[in-house]
């Protein structure tokens, strides 16, 4: 007896060619080089928006970097049982350059998702967030 089981996938906006992948630490590493101008990424998704699904952030090759795939609210809405699959994103790179309070508040709304202490004075460098805003998106479940 012989099960055939075949993975879904969903497939959002353009088409996603795999075969341009660039891993996500070479893009936050020389993210300069890849700001506004179209990459292909993959990892598997760690997190996804729970209200919209307007947003989800990808694992990297490298332990502990992460990159956040940001859409338009309702342009794609990203399902929150796809956390756990692999993901392949197509779009450009953006940089959102926060001022030291905006970092601080940041920080601290990332400590209390995790259930963490925060110190504000702690922090004296303000921080850069980058996001890929895709034009494609393809989850493998």
């Amino acid at each position: 007896m012989s099960t055939c089981v075949q993975a879904k996938v969903y497939e959002y906006g353009e088409a996603v060619d795999s075969s341009q992948l660039v891993d996500i630490s070479r893009v936050l590493e020389r993210a300069d080089t890849y700001l506004d101008k179209p990459v292909t990424v993959r990892g598997t998704i760690i997190s996804v928006c729970e209200k919209r699904g307007c947003w989800m952030e990808l694992s990297s090759d490298a332990k502990f970097e992460r990159l956040r795939i940001k859409v338009r609210d309702g342009d794609m809405v990203f399902p929150v049982s796809a956390k756990g699959s692999q993901a392949i994103a197509k779009g450009q790179l953006h940089v959102i350059n926060l001022d030291l309070s905006q970092t601080k508040r940041y920080l601290a709304m990332l400590a209390k998702r995790k259930h963490e202490d925060f110190e504000p004075d702690s922090v004296t460098e303000a921080l850069s967030i980058y996001q890929l805003i895709p034009t494609g998106v393809k989850i493998l479940d």
